[in-house]
């Protein structure tokens, strides 16, 4: 079984990018998102690669590990345009990233270009990275998008009584894949959907929308996050919306809960579903974020780990621990690095998780309501957990794959016994 290493540290530091790694060095390129709509959940994947780095004394198979830090704008081309950079100037080994699902689709092909180098996923989420054609030197430890999204349609309908409800999503690959999971789940459990609403990437206008919203639902799920969620919100409250709200993954990240404004406050009482809970009261989780509250300063950080930020330590967990099983050797095209990964369950903040044979997680979901924080704030509180879940929710790949990739249209909901 594999082991987290979770000792606390008062301090964090970038290690410096050189030139080419040399025989006592592991060059690690972190691709990540620092511009657009999730630049601050970029902000924070860079923070916790340098936690997780930080509490391995900055060494993995007895190699120092050096890291380049590549900037994208969640789309595709930058994406690629920068993951060829790390490789072909900056000389990296491995490539942790990226962080968003388009840019996941690209670099699952671009891995396909360079068989000799390996990339684990930063937090992307798009099902088709790992599940169409798939790379074998591309790994996954955290859950796709449609993954998250299980176990919270059962509970909206089960324990809130929403049974009819309206969905606004993003307009993208995560975002179809992230409400394909909901949609799944919620129409299994009887559930109706009674429109969709998709909305580009990047919106800064949803008066539209809003005005569109049927009246006879029970709630609207909002698939959006990052600034658009902001602006979603916003927007809602001076409309003076007062629909309940069921949250994407991404709706209720720390991102969002920390933005400045009370328009967020239409959150409180929002289910979500996703990676993790902030109250978790694991050991492995509390230990972890009292490591990263330690780390950074309080006004330079998020009051715990954001998504994107737990996903970045997570991949940067296995790369590490890969790389002491076999003592830093990357020969052979890494092969022993890339077995040792694929290899045993992997111990992490968020439970264990282990890879399936697409080299895609299979793990746990949280379910949480966001509520007042008796401070002024916002915070989200565990009401549920649905354990081992995998690529096809329980679906055989069969079943799973006859429903049809994520889409405006898919999944259909009369299909699965709901409606709409």
């Amino acid at each position: 079984m594999k082991k987290a290493l979770l000792a606390s540290v008062a301090t964090c530091f970038l290690l410096p990018a050189g030139a080419m790694a040399q025989d006592g060095t592991v060059k690690i390129g972190v691709l990540v998102a620092l511009e657009g709509v999730f630049a601050a959940g970029g902000a924070d994947g860079v923070r916790n690669v340098e936690l997780a780095i930080e509490q391995a004394g900055g060494t993995a198979g007895g190699k120092q590990i050096e890291i380049v830090v590549a900037p994208s704008d969640t789309t595709p081309d930058t994406a690629v345009r920068q993951a060829r950079k790390l490789i072909e100037q900056d000389g990296v080994d491995i490539i942790i990233g990226p962080l968003s699902g388009s840019e996941g689709i690209a670099m699952r092909d671009y891995a396909k270009t360079v068989p000799d180098k390996t990339i684990i996923n930063g937090i992307s989420g798009a099902l088709e990275t790992t599940w169409v054609d798939p790379a074998e030197n591309f790994f996954r430890f955290n859950l796709d998008g449609s993954q998250w999204g299980a176990g919270l349609g059962t509970y909206v309908v089960e324990e809130k009584g929403w049974n009819r409800v309206a969905t606004v999503a993003a307009d993208y690959s995560f975002g179809y894949t992230n409400f394909l999971g909901f949609a799944v789940d919620f129409c299994r459990a009887g559930g109706e959907i009674v429109e969709r609403f998709w909305v580009p990437l990047g919106s800064s206008d949803f008066g539209g929308v809003i005005a569109a919203m049927p009246d006879d639902i029970d709630a609207i799920y909002l698939g959006v996050g990052g600034t658009d969620a902001i602006n979603f919100l916003n927007q809602y409250e001076q409309a003076g919306a007062e629909t309940n709200l069921i949250g994407g993954t991404i709706m209720a990240d720390q991102t969002v809960l920390t933005s400045k404004g009370r328009a967020k406050d239409a959150l409180v009482g929002t289910p979500t579903s996703g990676a993790l809970a902030e109250d978790n009261p694991d050991p492995a989780w509390t230990e972890y974020v009292s490591a990263y509250q330690e780390a950074f300063p309080e006004d330079e950080r998020f009051p715990t780990p954001s998504l994107f930020g737990v996903g970045y330590y997570v991949a940067t967990l296995a790369a590490i621990d890969a790389l002491n099983e076999i003592d830093g050797d990357l020969s052979d095209g890494q092969a022993k690095f890339r077995e040792a990964l694929a290899d045993d369950p992997l111990d992490t903040p968020l439970g264990s998780v282990s890879l399936n044979e697409n080299r895609q997680a299979t793990g746990t979901v949280f379910i949480n309501e966001v509520q007042e924080d008796g401070s002024g704030g916002l915070k989200n509180v565990m009401v549920g957990k649905v354990e081992d879940v995998n690529q096809t929710l329980g679906m055989t790949a069969e079943e799973f794959r006859e429903m049809g990739l994520p889409s405006r249209d898919t999944p259909d909901c009369a299909a699965l016994g709901g409606k709409g």
